[in-house]
């Protein structure tokens, strides 16, 4: 009898990661502070004795809130959400008590009668026969309770963590089957938030809804002043105390799970709630989001290939959003995107490097990238609409993901466990050895007949196990990054089936590994390039033909062609060739200066007791018609003097270190 469903491997519990002693851990990056430890610490001590207790309450809260800005690697100066601010707002409002008395009812009846039926299933035998019904009822469940449980419905469709696959599959469908409220209820809100009629500012508004979400709508319109057509969206009305509401109640019940919750995730329930929070109260703020439009317009703002629509400042609020209206064809519409006769595999192209770009570059990503908030424009370029929901990664974060894709590439399993913990999945000091494995057979298992058949979809199914039989917890920030990636590995093979989606974004990662100058990446091209103290001559002719053809597909794009629009900029015009003068460059000081890089070096070129002249050929050819090597000379030879002052401050340091 399977009791997998909801949370209930209560019932069945999995195989447990032990808590190793520091001596007896593998190593694991330090770089993170353990408030873990003391945020359970808090918990599970008795308050001090005549020490109040909404200090108490205020001290574990914190604790919590600091734990998720540790994780993230960034510091939040202002937030919309803490648990004190949710308990204010929502017990100094009239009747509060007896509103949360009634809503707390609802919500326990409701859920408990729901998990009495799974019980039920269980007990009688007939669990996994009745589980698509149980899915659909649980979806429809969660739609009744009201826009906070359809957000969290959708948040738990991308938390294998937290729920099982089949379910998670069926919460899908909560992104986009909402139903919109009445037309005069929006109009009302839009004059509102204007301060003057929808006459005076718009010549026409579609009469109904283009798009209607859990938080809001959206309708076209055309300015009266300029005859612009814009996209307006209209939050739904009286929903910000419902979210409060609804969110105190979360924490609360949520406190009572913090037991099986540390089992299963490693962490405590209220953590969990406070990252749901934190996010739903910075989507019910339309001005945050207009920042995040102006952030992804400053982002792609000498990007040709992606279109982001400008916002309207001066007509929007923190309920009402005006934009620029997209007309492209959705990717909810694939024959029609064929029949428009776009280069499908550009703009496939094109979406994945973006989406790589905002996930590795940026830090700042599109979190519902779902075939409605995707548009291709005839002229070849992707754009994104509905900003409400975005992550941030910090420059840790960024670096280690790298990291994680080199071990992968490295096949240095242990380490990718390791990853794992620094990017916040296990708590810290957890024994990962027993993952170890589990990570080996996932990764073999995936690319075993070579990386033109990886299938994200089927990774993240075989990586969804290994959360679900473990402690393990992903972080809100990385659901986000695994939807937007299994959502246009979708998109990508709605539009074209056999697209591989690895022979894209490889490429782009093999040429920002060999052309970013940051020196986060330049160590990481080290480490992909040797192998047990071994140059891999292979590997490094490998990552020059994958970025050379990552060039070649992003300069043949239309948008690339267009010669009349203003974004086309010099930067852009240097991409038809693949620009490796910079990594020259850095790699001859770094052959001077770093006695062990040219140990190695010099051992690769005279490895088996022969020199490995054919290799360099081999290298040579590939970059000949990529390189201005003269120019490249100059270069090396202007930048010579500074050369020598680094060979000179490297020697004398070590000098001083040998005394």
């Amino acid at each position: 009898m399977n009791m997998n469903l909801i949370l209930p491997n209560c019932l069945n519990p999995p195989p447990r990661l032990r808590y190793a002693p520091p001596e007896s851990r593998p190593r694991v990056s330090t770089g993170r502070i353990s408030t873990f430890a003391a945020a359970s610490a808090t918990t599970s001590r008795a308050p001090i004795q005549l020490e109040n207790k909404d200090l108490v309450l205020q001290r574990k809260s914190t604790s919590a809130m600091e734990q998720l800005d540790i994780e993230r690697g960034v510091c939040v100066p202002f937030r919309k959400y803490t648990p004190e601010t949710v308990r204010t707002k929502v017990l100094e409002s009239r009747g509060a008590v007896l509103s949360l008395l009634l809503r707390g009812v609802e919500i326990v009846w409701s859920l408990g009668l729901y998990w009495s039926t799974l019980m039920y299933d269980c007990f009688i035998g007939r669990d996994e026969e009745v589980v698509p019904y149980r899915a659909r009822q649980l979806r429809n469940l969660l739609c009744d309770l009201g826009p906070s449980f359809i957000k969290a419905g959708q948040v738990l469709a991308n938390r294998p963590d937290i729920i099982r696959e089949d379910y998670m599959n069926e919460l899908c469908i909560l992104q986009d089957d909402v139903p919109p409220f009445p037309n005069q209820v929006a109009f009302n809100i839009i004059e509102e938030e204007l301060g003057q009629p929808l006459e005076a500012v718009f010549s026409k508004i579609s009469s109904k809804t283009i798009a209607a979400a859990s938080l809001g709508q959206v309708y076209k319109a055309t300015l009266r002043a300029t005859g612009e057509d814009v996209a307006i969206k209209v939050q739904r009305p009286d929903i910000e105390p419902i979210i409060y509401r609804d969110l105190f109640l979360f924490r609360t019940l949520a406190s009572f799970l913090n037991g099986i919750s540390l089992q299963k995730l490693g962490c405590n329930a209220e953590l969990i709630v406070d990252e749901f929070g934190e996010k739903l109260l910075e989507e019910l703020d339309y001005t945050l989001e207009a920042g995040n439009i102006e952030d992804f317009l400053e982002n792609f703002k000498d990007d040709p290939t992606v279109k982001i629509p400008r916002v309207y400042r001066k007509l929007s609020g923190s309920h009402v959003l005006v934009m620029e209206w997209i007309d492209g064809i959705r990717c909810t519409d694939p024959q029609a995107i064929k029949t428009a006769g776009i280069d499908v595999d550009g703009f496939l192209t094109v979406g994945v490097s973006a989406a790589l770009r905002q996930l590795l570059e940026f830090g700042l990503f599109h979190g519902d990238p779902h075939p409605g908030n995707i548009f291709a424009m005839r002229d070849g370029r992707i754009a994104y609409v509905d900003f409400g929901n975005v992550a941030v990664l910090s420059q840790q974060n960024k670096q280690i993901l790298i990291d994680a894709v080199v071990h992968a590439v490295n096949e240095d399993y242990a380490e990718m466990a390791n990853d794992f913990t620094r990017l916040g999945f296990l708590a810290p000091g957890t024994d990962v050895s027993p993952i170890i494995p589990a990570l080996e057979a996932i990764w073999q298992n995936s690319v075993g007949k070579g990386l033109a058949d990886f299938n994200f979809r089927i990774v993240t199914g075989k990586f969804n196990q290994l959360v679900y039989n473990y402690p393990i917890r992903i972080p809100e920030r990385f659901s986000l990054v695994i939807r937007s990636l299994l959502t246009q590995e979708g998109i990508c093979f709605t539009l074209q089936p056999d697209f591989k989606f690895l022979e894209v974004a490889y490429p782009y990662v093999a040429k920002r590994l060999l052309t970013d100058p940051n020196p986060a990446l330049r160590e990481r091209l080290i480490q992909v390039l040797f192998k047990d103290g071994i140059f891999q001559w292979k590997r490094l002719e490998n990552l020059i033909v994958l970025a050379k053809e990552n060039v070649t597909k992003m300069s043949s794009n239309p948008a690339l062609q267009v010669k009349d629009r203003r974004q086309t900029s010099r930067n852009w015009q240097l991409e038809r060739k693949l620009d490796l003068t910079d990594t020259i460059k850095d790699g001859a000081r770094l052959f001077f200066i770093d006695e062990g890089i040219r140990r190695q070096l010099l051992l690769a070129l005279t490895e088996d007791s022969k020199l490995h002249i054919q290799e360099l050929v081999d290298v040579y050819r590939l970059v000949e018609d990529q390189v201005d090597f003269p120019s490249v000379a100059r270069e090396v030879v202007q930048d010579f003097p500074a050369v020598v002052r680094d060979i000179m401050l490297s020697w004398s340091n070590s000098v001083l270190s040998d005394r």
